[in-house]
């Protein structure tokens, strides 16, 4: 970071993300945040974005001028918790404590995850936790959810977790007609043509990210018109959602600069393959990576196997977070690589899970496990803390990995399925919100608050499309994102 700033690359892969924040500061927090400020100031940064993702997937901002960065460490900054249950249109829907007009919410930055944003000139960033007015958790807060089940995760299975999230997005034409897409780029797939047209934008935006303190492993133009993608290095389940929400900031921003805009949708077009948001988890104990130099299948511990089969196990319930809009389910379609059966394998990229060994040399450090029924429309902190859990009820009882598969399991019959033990993951984002409420396991982990959160957004959002076709939805979400 210019000027010795903290950023999302400082900290350390797989490390533990720092307690909540308390009414006034941790021990030397406000005179951390003061010199920071004046650091701040001297680098020509006027104001600091404070982010946080709501239920539905948005990512919602407050800012503050850089001189009141020591005031919001101590004492936060106010809003109201009626956005844990806004839609992606920003109606309202509500719960039993949630979305009335009462209450406030005190946001408090994040200073160890701090970057000054190199695309907006001005301005830095900093992720913030949600604690009450009475200085407790907010209980809809999901980076406090994940930091806990990451807590509980070390203390009861003296297990560390490593993650990452995939970004791919697609650029249109920010002259074309109000809300429709014109692809910003042509070319084909992975083609050098579509990376030429994009040099000078795509230059910057690794420059911005990498001032940012944000190490890019790949960036590349993907499969669908106007699409690419960018995988960058893994940190704590914190970090990386962190991280997620700052990359795509990012990408929103140096492409504003070059006459685009951007749709990390699910579905930007009613027919075709859509963005993905998968995410890479690997599991660690004593700083060793469990995915590797194991005994069972591809190099796997036998507590790896079981926590692939905890996720494998509640993929249903899960794709109401992780899948979370109607216009996820545009993109969950067999033999489009988006993993819609509940299947895993090596290296086979129609199966909703993924095990990746990496080349051999570097498999005890990149073997992990791939999520691949994920997308960006999700709250990448409820993804992963969700992700997690399923993971860590199938460590806790020694859950066993059913057979591989390999090829596209679309090719079974209805027999063949059934006795390989594949189903199709929910077809409507009202079978996803079933089969979530009917797990415990799931619910359990976000919390009474959140989960009955989730649940109200997803039927919210079933009934603001209620009626509309494929394009249809696709356009009502195209920009949300």
């Amino acid at each position: 970071m210019p000027g010795g700033l903290p950023g999302p690359g400082t900290a350390a892969a797989g490390t533990a993300a720092p307690a909540g924040p308390v009414p006034g500061g941790r021990p030397g927090e406000v005179e951390r945040a003061t010199a920071l400020s004046g650091e701040l100031s001297g680098q020509g940064v006027h104001g600091v974005v404070l982010a946080y993702v709501d239920t539905a997937g948005i990512g919602r901002v407050k800012t503050v001028p850089t001189a009141k960065l020591a005031s919001a460490a101590a004492w936060g900054v106010g809003m109201s918790p009626v956005f844990d249950t806004f839609l992606a249109n920003d109606a309202v829907v509500t719960t039993d404590v949630l979305g009335s007009p009462d209450g406030d919410l005190r946001l408090y930055p994040d200073l160890d995850r701090l970057a000054v944003l190199a695309a907006q000139p001005g301005w830095a960033w900093a992720p913030v936790d949600r604690i009450t007015q009475e200085g407790e958790p907010h209980p809809a807060c999901g980076r406090t959810v994940l930091r806990r089940i990451v807590a509980r995760a070390a203390e009861r299975h003296g297990v560390t977790f490593k993650a990452a999230i995939e970004i791919e997005w697609i650029l249109g034409r920010d002259d074309a007609p109000e809300g429709a897409f014109v692809p910003a780029v042509s070319g084909p797939a992975y083609g050098a043509t579509r990376q030429v047209e994009l040099s000078d934008c795509a230059a910057e935006l690794l420059a911005s990210l990498a001032a940012q303190g944000v190490d890019v492993d790949q960036f590349h133009p993907e499969y669908a018109p106007g699409q690419f993608e960018v995988s960058v290095g893994a940190l704590d389940p914190v970090g990386a959602a962190d991280r997620s929400v700052l990359v795509r900031q990012t990408i929103r921003a140096v492409a504003r600069r070059h006459g685009m805009r951007v749709s990390f949708a699910p579905a930007v077009l009613g027919q075709g393959v859509g963005n993905g948001g998968h995410l890479h988890l690997s599991a660690w104990r004593d700083g060793r990576n469990l995915h590797a130099g194991g005994g069972r299948r591809y190099g796997m511990t036998a507590g790896a196997e079981s926590f692939v089969a905890g996720v494998l196990g509640r993929l249903p319930a899960l794709t109401a977070v992780t899948a979370p809009s109607p216009a996820s389910r545009l993109r969950l379609r067999p033999s489009q690589w988006a993993g819609v059966f509940t299947a895993w394998g090596r290296e086979t990229r129609e199966a909703a899970l993924r095990i990746v060994t990496g080349t051999a040399g570097v498999r005890d450090r990149a073997a992990n496990l791939e999520v691949k029924p994920v997308d960006l429309a999700a709250n990448p902190y409820l993804a992963l803390a969700s992700v997690i859990a399923a993971g860590l009820d199938g460590l806790a009882s020694a859950a066993s990995l059913p057979a591989e598969i390999t090829g596209d399991p679309a090719r079974f019959d209805a027999d063949e399925a059934a006795a390989r033990g594949v189903r199709r993951l929910p077809v409507s984002l009202a079978e996803s919100v079933e089969a979530f409420r009917a797990d415990d396991v799931l619910r359990s982990a976000l919390g009474p608050v959140l989960a009955d959160a989730v649940t109200a957004v997803r039927r919210g959002e079933i009934e603001a499309v209620d009626g509309l076709d494929d394009d249809q939805v696709a356009a009502a979400y195209r920009w949300k994102y």
